[in-house]
């Protein structure tokens, strides 16, 4: 083996020691923020995992919950720490809500029905059109045998479990029969999730009508602790650890109503008529399940149609 000659030895240190230098000058740029100030003169948000004091009094629909209950109690924050810690999820629930809960709570309010019920439909599909294993689709969750027995459209071309407006009145005349039943909201509330004749065969069996001291099937037991963690979360995220700015929720859509009762053969041609495309068309009415429209006899429709400011078909140009 030849040994290296001075020329090597002398090459090889200067590529060392400029690698030094370079480390150097890296770390001295790490040190400071994009605004040029030193990093550790920055506050640091340090992030801590912790329980949540429960508010003294908690009310779902008027109705209050007995707190004093140890198991209401540890029943509620089961439900707030499994929302406060589904962070990715919880943060978009949030952020849904301020595009979706006009639209609801203008319906719910039309109906009658407490306000709080809006926030089922985060315990239902965290405001979007979810479709659960066993087929219940939509914000509300409808199953299709229902959903066609109350009268809604739910077929290849046309579903309105996927219209927010539709399936939410479904709902409502749901709790309007079943209050009518139990008298009270929260077994209303409770019944939309186990069905009226599970929550009546618990009754019957247990001899007790009272939410909180039914023993139910785990789903429709937390499903309203679920729905007032939810509300909890959302009416006051920061309480519990989440910071959302406003600027980050999503805006509502602005659009306007085209009434239809006639074919539509191609809906791409059809958006492109108000401005639009496919895409963003779809994304508004979402029970539209085909690229084309064939209208049941003497039925109208109403197609939301975006307005200024919402994305169009204009060319996209390319910046150099």
């Amino acid at each position: 083996m030849t040994k290296p000659g001075r020329k090597t030895v002398v090459t090889t240190f200067t590529v060392i020691g400029a690698f030094i230098i370079l480390l150097s000058i890296i770390q001295g740029f790490r040190a400071f923020n994009s605004s040029g100030e030193r990093r550790d003169s920055m506050p640091v948000n340090s992030y801590s995992i912790q329980s949540f004091k429960l508010p003294d009094t908690v009310t779902f629909a008027g109705e209050k919950m007995p707190l004093d209950n140890f198991d209401t109690r540890e029943s509620l924050e089961r439900e707030i720490l499994t929302s406060a810690y589904r962070h990715s999820s919880t943060i978009l629930i949030i952020k849904r809500a301020n595009r979706y809960l006009p639209i609801i709570e203008k319906i719910l309010a039309k109906n009658n029905i407490p306000d709080d019920f809006k926030y089922l439909v985060a315990a239902e599909s965290e405001y979007s059109n979810m479709i659960s294993p066993a087929g219940a689709t939509g914000f509300w969750q409808i199953m299709p045998e229902t959903g066609r027995e109350e009268g809604m459209e739910i077929n290849t071309v046309v579903d309105e479990r996927y219209n927010i407006e539709r399936s939410t009145q479904f709902a409502c005349e749901y709790f309007r029969r079943s209050y009518e039943k139990y008298g009270n909201w929260t077994l209303t509330a409770a019944s939309y999730n186990g069905g009226r004749a599970g929550i009546d065969e618990q009754i019957e069996i247990q001899h007790q009508n009272n939410y909180y001291d039914l023993l139910l099937s785990e789903e429709t037991a937390r499903y309203i602790f679920r729905a007032v963690a939810y509300k909890l979360v959302i009416s006051d995220p920061e309480n519990f650890g989440l910071n959302i700015f406003k600027d980050d929720l999503y805006p509502e859509l602005n659009c306007y109503e085209v009434k239809v009762d006639s074919a539509i053969t191609n809906i791409s041609n059809f958006a492109e008529k108000f401005g639009t495309n496919y895409k963003i068309l779809k994304f508004l009415n979402p029970w539209l399940r085909k690229p084309y429209l064939t209208p049941k006899p003497n039925k109208q429709y109403i197609i939301k149609i975006p307005t200024e400011g919402m994305r169009t078909n204009k060319k996209i140009e390319t910046v150099n």
